[in-house]
């Protein structure tokens, strides 16, 4: 049984700075310390460990913040060790810290994510109903971890409305699936092929207009990374200009699906031409 509660003590302040190393690969320098931790805790922050029995296994932080003059929640981190991850542990952490932010009257939690991590886009967009029209290029410059060494770190900023009807009806059907061919649910942007066992663009198209589109992105981004990190930097161009472009044409990223084709994985952002209101307010199906 997993059992999700906040973080007080030191000690598990210091399990909390072990994590981060076990979790990202950080070093030193890049592990938020225990003072930062207990500092933010006692004016605001909000930091849950998921437990199971005595054992540390995931924890999830962030702390209050100000965007347009309005109060938010940023959250920084939310990790799961690599032999509990997928199986319902972060998504338990994400509702539990959407409960505490509720109780302190705030409505709005941002943060950014790799917007070619699959796992991630799923997790984010289809499991919890974030939105984004926020592209952020190299957003943290080099960053020593080993997730992410060797390649910009471009960014998806995300806004979860916490209390909104679309939040709530998505985390109603947090399982479900995509309803309807892919054919259906928008014009695609960029046409892709299998290259060498790795997915691979042969061509995009920077001036659709249509009100729903589609972004494929690989799948199975991890094996690409440790394999072919040409093709990563190709992959991380082409969604640069992709996002940017409909981005600046009013276009958010809404959903993001996966189906099943020829026996293989496909991955597609659903992006949406929409006013941020409007998106909020749907009664998601």
């Amino acid at each position: 049984m997993i059992v999700i509660r906040p973080l007080q003590t030191l000690e598990e302040l210091h399990a909390c700075e072990r994590l981060q190393k076990e979790i990202w690969g950080f070093e030193d320098i890049s592990v938020v310390p225990h003072h930062l931790l207990l500092t933010t805790i006692k004016n605001g922050g909000v930091l849950l460990g998921a437990f199971e029995g005595e054992a540390m296994i995931g924890f999830v932080y962030g702390f209050p913040g100000i965007e347009q003059n309005r109060v938010k929640h940023c959250s920084l981190m939310c990790a799961v060790v690599s032999e509990r991850r997928f199986q319902g542990v972060g998504y338990q952490l994400k509702l539990k810290q959407r409960e505490a932010v509720l109780a302190q009257g705030i409505e709005l939690i941002t943060w950014t994510f790799d917007p070619l991590v699959s796992s991630n886009a799923h997790f984010n967009l289809h499991k919890l109903g974030v939105i984004s029209n926020r592209y952020e290029r190299n957003l943290y410059g080099d960053m020593r971890d080993r997730l992410n060494a060797g390649l910009e770190t471009d960014r998806l900023t995300v806004e979860w409305w916490i209390a909104s009807p679309r939040v709530r009806r998505r985390l109603d059907f947090a399982g479900s699936v995509p309803k309807g061919d892919l054919a259906a649910l928008g014009e695609v942007i960029n046409q892709t092929e299998e290259r060498d066992g790795f997915l691979v663009n042969r061509d995009y198209s920077l001036a659709r207009t249509e009100p729903k589109l589609l972004l494929e992105i690989p799948y199975h981004w991890r094996e690409m990374r440790e394999q072919n990190m040409p093709l990563v930097r190709e992959w991380r161009q082409v969604t640069r200009a992709i996002f940017e472009r409909y981005f600046a044409q009013g276009y958010y990223a809404t959903d993001f699906l996966v189906f099943e084709h020829l026996g293989q994985k496909r991955a597609f952002y659903l992006l949406e031409k929409s006013q941020r209101e409007a998106l909020l307010n749907v009664v998601l199906t």
